[in-house]
């Protein structure tokens, strides 16, 4: 029988089976007895019989929220899923102290009224504060830990990309991507992961300002209800999406600057007008920067005539780059009812950078070869979602529909003078990509309350369709390359989280995916194809012990796949210009898959020790490797193969208390939900280490350790001193041995005036000039040494102006994922 055929009809049974248990459920519910909660409440200096304001109100259970219910007026009644224990409620009124009330539910007990609770008016509320969620300047939970952004003044300054490399366990591997410890990264944003991978993400985090970030949580083996591309971890950056009644918003400018200069202004209005929130963002960065690069290449099976000395390739280059770009971003939240919303947003972004470099090639024996030349690059990408989300009862049943597109553009050109001896050859190129990316998805999320247990399902489908036209003129010589690729992806996955023994929490998870690809190649006339799909399951596992509340155990299993992303296999890539060195995509690269195990103890919400190992199947690996002229000479080509490999990894996070050791254990609880007055330390170390099973290295595996910290320092006259360190020794990063220390370190300086309507930085990138990559590559027929320096000692002067009214109202983020091919990788 047709293997299209049954997949088609195991699809068809696992999405009819998921909504068949969706609506047994939810009608079984009904049948169940819930606890009825009438609250007597009052605003005042309001008659009871006059009050038509609305209330939001908010059960917790210690730290975790239970569910969010809504009434009118002052009597409310509601029914809740409540289990015997103590409870806090807060309830919430526009323009009101929000203050916490403490009940208890008894085990025998149906209902319960709470009596003359009062709402007093707050007339210098600048946010509605919530329960249980403290501004901390850290926090680490069993599944992710979450780093305070919007309050952390090293962080919030500059871009999001920059926000990102300063976090605890994030590095960057000598080949460019990003590492949590030790395992890729798949970026999110609110929830959605990127279209884009490569130096297209890359760009595109640059181009997003860090002051509009709350947060940035590092999830690090994520479960079923994440696509599956998310191969190692997952860094999700949560935008502020408060909107404030009214008119209010700030202005904000960062004015960077070495020997060229750095400018980045920023507006961002935000609001409430009836049931219509609404937020705009809009910026521009003007960044002038440098790189200097080389390969020095020792070619192992060619040599000099009538000689044993191998032939080798010296590469240096210099490129200037300057770097424009223009953002907008908009939310709209249209309020239907008390329990739906429609939610619409728009990211823009257009830049237009220019790159000049000069670069030469020297041998022994080879040709000498210098090259001068510009690259013009100008890109446009559109993303639009709209998104309905609806709360179906009052036990905590959601369904969030969602749609989203995106248009991605971009049309580099290249101009090059290649001068060899007297003579001179031209090299022009330019490319026409364009990406389009669009999906439609389902989120059903409901408690099964017999079985008590939460369960959780969707259903997705997602479009990839690139095209990249590439024609290049090398003097008189003309080359045309066509690269198409096409991907279609259905899912479907359940979740179910259960507590056992009031201690051990599990969840259980699978994930289906169904891949198509196709990627075609016409060079030329010479056209190659290669088409595949892949059907699998993913399955994943999450256990979680509490062993009381300051300590907990949890270990967790994932299987993940990590699609090539699109400048691994497009033909179409000009790194390098000249005779001896190359850059080609590889069309027939093959999908990795991961099988990702993590083991982990918290204690305090602030400190962690932890331990992943992941076994990986045709890991794609950026590499060097040799092709021949034709002529007998070497050519230096960077590509990416498939290789077998075996990550392991450990790490620790722990603070030290600068308020506890100073000013004692009391003076310590008041100030650590308090960024303002809170003075800390966070240390993070970690080890890593890649064994690989069909692939020699040339040179020992030690393995490779991460030093890092980041910390803050409540100066006199209010000034906040914020530092951030990292120090990477000699050792290994799979087939990359570096051989000399990296190092930064970035300090700032913060203050803030008039009732902190007005905050003012001085900050330090790299004030030691210390960030250096000099590296070892273990490539293919060669041995290459890498070296790269950008120019990342940057001093920066910040300003920020908030204005407006300042009481919050509503978020209208949209909660969803998007699809991107490759996994959003960083390189």
């Amino acid at each position: 029988m047709n293997t299209n055929f049954l997949a088609q009809i195991l699809r068809n049974k696992i999405i009819l089976s998921v909504f068949l248990l969706f609506f047994t459920f939810t009608f079984a519910q009904e049948k169940q007895i819930k606890k009825t909660i009438s609250i007597q409440n009052s605003i005042s200096n309001r008659a009871c019989e006059n009050d038509k304001m609305e209330r939001s109100i908010s059960i917790y259970e210690k730290t975790s929220k239970i569910g969010d219910y809504n009434c009118i007026g002052c009597n409310c009644t509601f029914e809740a899923n409540l289990k015997a224990g103590n409870y806090t409620m807060i309830i919430s009124v526009e323009g009101y102290k929000s203050e916490p009330f403490d009940f208890e539910v008894k085990e025998n007990q149906s209902n319960y009224v709470l009596n003359s609770i009062i709402l007093n008016e707050d007339k210098f509320l600048k946010e509605v504060s919530v329960f249980g969620i403290k501004k901390r300047y850290i926090k680490v939970t069993a599944d992710k830990t979450s780093i305070n952004v919007q309050d952390n003044a090293m962080l919030n300054t500059g871009n999001a990309y920059e926000a990102v490399k300063k976090l605890p366990g994030i590095v960057v591997a000598p080949d460019g991507t990003l590492k949590l410890n030790g395992k890729p990264v798949t970026i999110q944003i609110d929830d959605l992961p990127n279209s884009l991978s490569g130096n297209d993400l890359k760009n595109y985090l640059s181009g997003l300002p860090a002051s509009a970030l709350e947060k940035i949580e590092l999830i690090y083996n994520p479960g079923a209800k994440y696509d599956a591309n998310t191969s190692g971890s997952v860094v999700n950056m949560v935008t502020n999406s408060k909107r404030l009644k009214g008119v209010a918003g700030n202005f904000n400018i960062n004015y960077n600057f070495n020997k060229y200069q750095k400018p980045s202004p920023q507006i961002m209005l935000n609001g409430k007008v009836d049931a219509v929130s609404w937020n705009i963002m809009t910026g521009y960065n003007y960044i002038d920067s440098e790189r200097r690069n080389g390969n020095y290449n020792t070619f192992l099976d060619y040599f000099k005539p009538s000689t044993t000395e191998n032939l080798y390739l010296d590469f240096k280059n210099f490129s200037p780059t300057t770097e424009r770009n223009f953002y907008v971003r908009t939310g709209l939240n249209y309020k239907l009812n008390k329990k739906s919303n429609i939610l619409f947003n728009y990211n823009g972004n257009f830049a237009n950078n220019r790159n000049d470099y000069e670069s030469e090639s020297t041998g022994n024996y080879l040709a000498h070869y210098f090259n001068k030349g510009l690259n013009k690059e100008k890109s446009t990408n559109n993303e639009y979602i709209l998104q309905y989300k609806t709360k179906i009862d009052t036990l905590g049943t959601t369904l969030d529909v969602t749609a989203f597109v995106n248009q991605f553009n971009r049309t580099p050109i290249s101009n090059t003078l290649q001068t060899q001896g007297s003579s001179t050859i031209s090299n022009n190129s330019r490319q026409d990509f364009g990406l389009l990316n669009y999906y439609g998805k389902i989120d059903l999320s409901f408690p099964i309350t017999k079985l008590g247990i939460r369960f959780n399902t969707g259903i997705k489908y997602n479009t990839i369709d690139l095209d990249n036209n590439g024609s290049y003129l090398i003097s008189n010589t003309s080359n045309k390359i066509d690269f198409d690729y096409l991907e279609k992806n259905a899912a479907v996955y359940a979740e179910i989280n259960k507590k056992f023994f009031k201690k051990l929490n599990a969840t259980l998870g699978l994930r289906f995916e169904d891949f198509n690809v196709e990627r075609k190649a016409n060079e030329n006339g010479t056209k190659s194809e290669y088409n595949f799909s892949n059907r699998n399951f993913f399955p994943s596992i999450n256990l979680l012990y509490e062993l009381n509340d300051d300590l907990n155990f949890s270990t967790s299993y994932s299987r993940k796949i990590q699609q090539p992303y699109y400048g691994q296999l497009d033909p179409n890539n000009g790194n390098y210009v000249d005779k001896y060195n190359t850059s080609q995509g590889n069309i027939l690269l093959n999908p990795a898959f991961f099988d990702n195990y993590e083991f982990k103890i918290t204690a305090f919400q602030y400190a962690s020790i932890g331990a992943n190992f992941s076994k990986v199947k045709d890991a794609n690996t950026f590499l060097f490797s040799v092709n021949d002229d034709g002529a007998g000479s070497p050519i230096s080509n960077q590509t990416t193969i498939a290789l077998n490999k075996k990550q392991y990894g450990a790490y620790i996070d722990f603070p030290i208390p600068l308020d506890m050791i100073f000013k004692g254990k009391e003076e310590f609880k008041k100030r650590q939900g308090d960024m303002d007055k809170l003075n800390l330390l966070f240390f993070h170390i970690q080890y890593n280490k890649t064994t690989i099973d069909n692939y020699d290295l040339s040179f020992k595996n030690k393995g490779a350790w991460v030093f890092a910290g980041n910390g803050q320092v409540v100066l006199p006259w209010n000034i906040k001193a914020t530092m951030n360190y990292f120090y990477i020794p000699v050792g290994n990063w799979e087939i990359y041995q570096i051989n000399k220390p990296i190092q930064q370190f970035d300090i700032s300086f913060n203050r803030d005036f008039f009732d902190k309507k007005l905050k003012l930085g001085l900050h330090a990138f790299d004030l030691f000039n210390q960030n250096k990559v000099n590296a070892n590559v273990s490539s293919q027929g060669l041995n290459t040494l890498f070296t790269e320096k950008m120019d990342s000692r940057v001093f920066r002067i910040s300003l920020t102006w908030n204005f407006g009214k300042l009481k919050t109202v509503e978020k209208s983020t949209i909660d969803t994922d998007k699809i991107q091919s490759g996994g959003g990788i960083m390189k």
